[in-house]
């Protein structure tokens, strides 16, 4: 028995009557949902396990009754944080399907790149998805399922009868994360049951022991670290309280009104919490913050130090090795503020358990420590590849190991020093914004020459992006077409804050374009402002 659902429901019967989710929105979906309560069975505002486990099990029989769906297809969700998320992801692993979860903030051209790639059969999607991707589906000849949260057929499916969970093998595929690349073609992480297993029982290990009545809270998008995490809070048990977005305000009211309670958070949104605490606020409540996505500056860690007390966890990880590469537990991040303690706070950690962690030169040779060179990683949360990809798959997993495109050092202690989260990445608000995907936009406008995209360092943001602009000669634009064509096909988040339109790139005797030169030239440009 491999099947993640299948140990969430064995867990389940030993305590029926526990919580499993408790709908905290602040009702931007009420209206479609409300006259479908006794469709789905249950108000939505809390679902005992003994419902939820019941729940998923009809709705994995409902989707497996759709035409032509078999076991290992793979099933695209695409939506904002609400309950039915939780219900598909299990429904899924119950029905022996793959989840292929999707930032709802995507433009609707990669949504379509995901779901072509991935071949899916099913796609769930919000209200607000539904007229544009169906359109497109139809367009792109794409022969999917398309299921609409809070309609009338997605409820239907709730009406089959509860199934067993399929038997599955343990490398079997259960999640494919899509992350961008260098390369800048999204690329699907293929993540198997196995691997999300072990990443839940190095969480238990690592961080805390999850039992029932102990609180995750779910303000960060499911379809990324927070939804994964879920898993180890479902079968230990504990209570999923859904937010339908991250309002700081929100959080904090929230906190006083359970006990035992864990979330996960970029540090973007830890400091905007930060920023809405009261002088001498007590979140007696709290148990974890886990922060990850973008390391945290030194200065920022001790306010949220100052506001919450030592209940901070930071992970390094990838969608490549979920959530599991090294951690910075919550006793390291106590200390006296001292020379070692702010050196410790300004690390990754040292490796998680039965994790393994090297950092070495491009021939795959250890360095000593202090010297810089890649981060590489075996341990079993290693996906298995990349979807459809086996080129990308051979450059990242070499003889075990994934190499991570990382930069940084081991200090003699063990713990990692992450200096660059890759060459060219940049993260903003915990998201990861590779350039590469936005120079191929911006190339395509009729005016622009050459382009290079960088990241600078934003107080609120961690960086934001900034676009260098060759036209080519004769050529003129308006910043506003930019925006534009950046608008039309990429995420929002993802555009340049920034654009400054120079004569030249600078360059290196092999053409490549010189990015340490742009970044020195913006630090320039900010210290002479």
């Amino acid at each position: 028995m491999s099947n993640i659902a299948s140990y969430i429901l064995q867990n389940a019967q030993a305590h029926p009557g526990a919580i499993a989710v408790i709908d905290h929105s602040l009702g931007r979906y009420q209206k479609s949902r409300s006259t479908l309560l006794d469709q789905y069975g249950y108000s939505l505002k809390a679902v005992s396990y003994q419902t939820f486990t019941n729940r998923f099990s009809r709705l994995a029989a409902g989707i497996r009754a759709l035409d032509g769906i078999c076991p290992k297809d793979r099933i695209v969700i695409c939506m904002e944080n609400r309950p039915e998320y939780l219900d598909m992801l299990l429904a899924c692993w119950c029905a022996g399907l793959c989840v292929v979860p999707v930032n709802a903030k995507l433009h609707v051209k990669e949504i379509l790149h995901i779901v072509s790639d991935s071949a899916a059969r099913v796609v769930l999607l919000d209200e607000a998805y539904a007229k544009d991707l169906g359109q497109l589906f139809i367009e792109a000849h794409l022969h999917v399922h398309v299921l609409i949260a809070g309609s009338q057929d997605y409820a239907n499916l709730y009406d089959a009868q509860p199934m067993a969970c399929v038997d599955v093998q343990a490398d079997d595929l259960a999640w494919i994360f899509y992350t961008s690349g260098t390369t800048g073609r999204p690329k699907g992480a293929m993540l198997t049951h196995h691997n999300l297993l072990m990443m839940s029982l190095i969480y238990c290990t690592d961080i805390e022991q999850v039992r029932p009545g102990d609180v995750q809270f779910h303000a960060a998008p499911l379809s990324h670290g927070a939804g994964l995490y879920s898993i180890p809070h479902l079968l230990g048990g504990g209570t999923q309280v859904i937010f339908d977005g991250f309002d700081p305000q929100q959080m904090l009211d929230a906190l006083d009104c359970f006990q035992n309670i864990t979330f996960f958070a970029a540090p973007t949104m830890v400091m905007r919490l930060v920023n809405f605490v009261q002088p001498g606020q007590q979140f007696s409540g709290l148990r974890t913050i886990i922060y990850g996505g973008a390391p945290m500056y030194v200065n920022d860690l001790l306010r949220a130090l100052d506001c919450f007390g030592p209940k901070l966890y930071q992970l390094y990880g990838q969608g490549e090795s979920p959530m599991t590469i090294t951690g910075l537990s919550k006793i390291d991040h106590q200390g006296d503020c001292g020379p070692t303690h702010l050196a410790r706070l300004a690390t990754c950690g040292p490796a998680r358990t039965a994790v393994q962690v090297r950092v070495v030169d491009e021939d795959g040779l250890d360095l000593p420590m202090g010297q810089i060179g890649e981060i590489i990683t075996r341990n079993q949360t290693v996906m298995q590849g990349y979807w459809n990809n086996s080129e990308a798959t051979t450059q990242a997993i070499r003889d075990g190991w994934l190499w991570t495109g990382d930069v940084g050092y081991l200090e003699e202690s063990g713990y990692l020093c992450l200096r660059d989260r890759s060459k060219d990445l940049i993260i903003s608000g915990g998201s990861n914004i590779y350039p590469r995907e936005i120079e191929e936009v911006l190339l395509g406008h009729a005016s622009v020459l050459e382009c290079s995209v960088i990241g600078q360092l934003h107080p609120e943001w961690g960086e934001e992006v900034v676009a260098f602009i060759v036209l080519k000669p004769g050529f003129d634009l308006h910043i506003d077409e930019l925006d534009q064509i950046c608008l039309d096909n990429i995420a929002r988040f993802k555009r340049p804050k920034v654009y400054r339109l120079i004569d030249s790139l600078p360059k290196n005797n092999y053409g490549k374009v010189l990015k340490t030169v742009l970044r020195k030239t913006l630090l320039q440009d900010k210290n002479h402002a």
